[in-house]
């Protein structure tokens, strides 16, 4: 009988994972652990997850839930974070104090001067969790959703020598999309993809044996298509790969496209393409309504989906605990997997899983021009977990300077200036170290 604990159970990703878990075949038993320091949110997902168990028929489960982790974690033998520290308390600084530097965010939670301060906020705070999991439940095979990826697998594992992995669904996201946009059929295309999370690029696409770039490429002529990624297909047409992040969260990882208005207008568009201020503006309304949808779906009046999903935290549980080998693709430590990347870092290529655990593959040296731009991101990266495992202040401003988004806008001492506004803006929520 598995125990599988989630931390942050308020979070979105309560419901559809532990659904695809509970779809698992054999999955007949078990606990959830289900941990969340508001509790409210959390007594709202207790409810939905004996909702979700009835429905399936899951007569062989129960729920375990409190506040204090301690309390959950022993026994755990997966564990899953999906932490949000300081809630949307931070979101309006993370954007607008950049903003009035001139530095322009849709997303701002995993490079440029959000995702850095969200990193300050998040990492210690997980290493906290990771320390009371090596006492309480050192078997588990520990996943981590929350966000800045990269970030949060570097520190982690360097942190704890628990089998960790960072998961995202961007890969298998975007391949389902480039099969849509090329028109074939998706379960007849062969892909390789690696790099870095939000980062990794498809070096390889074909389908009964043609290279399907060029279709890609013909494809993008259409209106139509071109206007569903512009900032991706830009990408691709010029660096001869297509990345795994949407358009305007990737517009962040790159200097080219958000550092003037003229540029703005012409490759960014609203929302998830690239909209200046998306996260900030949208995000406390989309979780109230999330919230709100959660109670609705615990009281049973909005249906719930029972199909499985293509998140990848069940096809970890199946594949270990069933011996039932998957491949995924993970964050995960670079050792040798990625030559002409850092070996210090973090890498996102396939994984596989079985009764052993994860075992990382290898990819091979990436095309050296979008190594490149993998490299400046895990440069930023390194900088900052170092600066927060050995509390060195001046670390995060020194990766705030080679943020490149930050840096293609402001100069080193505009940066610093903006740093030390963030810093004091946020100070209830990061280390004490950083006044």
């Amino acid at each position: 009988m598995a125990k599988i604990t989630l931390l942050g159970a308020g979070s979105g990703f309560t419901q559809p994972l532990f659904t695809d878990i509970l779809m698992i075949e054999g999955m007949d038993k078990g606990v959830i652990g289900l941990v969340d320091i508001d509790k409210e949110r959390l007594a709202v997902n207790v409810r939905l997850m004996r909702r979700i168990l009835e429905l399936a028929n899951k007569t062989g489960w129960r729920v375990e839930a409190s506040t204090d982790r301690r309390e959950v974690l022993k026994g755990t033998d997966y564990l899953i974070n999906t932490i949000e520290v300081s809630g949307t308390k931070c979101v309006r600084f993370d954007n607008d104090i950049p903003l009035k530097y001139g530095i322009d965010q849709c997303i701002g939670d995993t490079i440029g001067p959000g995702g850095i301060m969200k990193i300050l906020r998040t990492l210690p705070v997980f290493l906290d969790i990771l320390a009371d999991a090596k006492r309480l439940c050192p078997k588990a095979l520990i996943m981590n959703y929350t966000n800045p990826m990269s970030m949060m697998t570097l520190g982690s594992t360097r942190f704890t020598d628990q089998p960790l992995v960072g998961l995202c669904h961007s890969v298998q996201g975007t391949s389902k999309k480039l099969a849509r946009m090329a028109g074939i059929p998706y379960d007849e295309m062969v892909w390789r993809c690696g790099g870095i999370n939000h980062m990794a690029w498809f070096t390889e696409l074909k389908w009964k044996g043609r290279d399907v770039y060029p279709m890609l490429l013909e494809a993008m002529k259409q209106k139509k298509i071109y206007e569903q990624d512009p900032v991706r297909l830009e990408m691709m047409k010029e660096f001869g790969y297509f990345v795994t992040e949407s358009s305007g969260h990737f517009s962040e990882y790159v200097q080219y496209f958000r550092k003037r208005k003229d540029l703005l207008k012409k490759y960014c568009r609203a929302e998830y393409l690239g909209g200046s201020s998306f996260y900030a503006d949208c995000w406390p309304g989309w979780r109230k309504a999330t919230d709100q949808k959660r109670r609705a779906m615990a009281d049973g009046k909005v249906e719930i989906s029972i199909k499985r999903g293509h998140e990848y935290a069940s096809d970890i549980v199946e594949g270990h605990l069933f011996n039932r080998q998957r491949t995924i693709y993970a964050s995960v430590p670079n050792t040798g997997l990625i030559p002409n990347l850092p070996q210090t870092g973090v890498v996102e290529v396939a994984v596989l899983v079985d009764k052993r655990g994860y075992t990382p593959t290898y990819f091979g040296n990436l095309p050296e021009q979008v190594a490149a731009l993998c490299r400046s991101n895990m440069a930023v990266f390194e900088l900052c977990v170092q600066g927060i495992l050995e509390k060195r202040r001046e670390s995060l401003v020194h990766a705030m300077m080679l943020d490149p988004l930050s840096s293609a806008v402001c100069s080193p001492a505009e940066i610093r200036k903006m740093a030390g506004e963030l810093f004091r803006a946020e100070k209830k929520f990061i280390p004490g170290w950083m006044q």
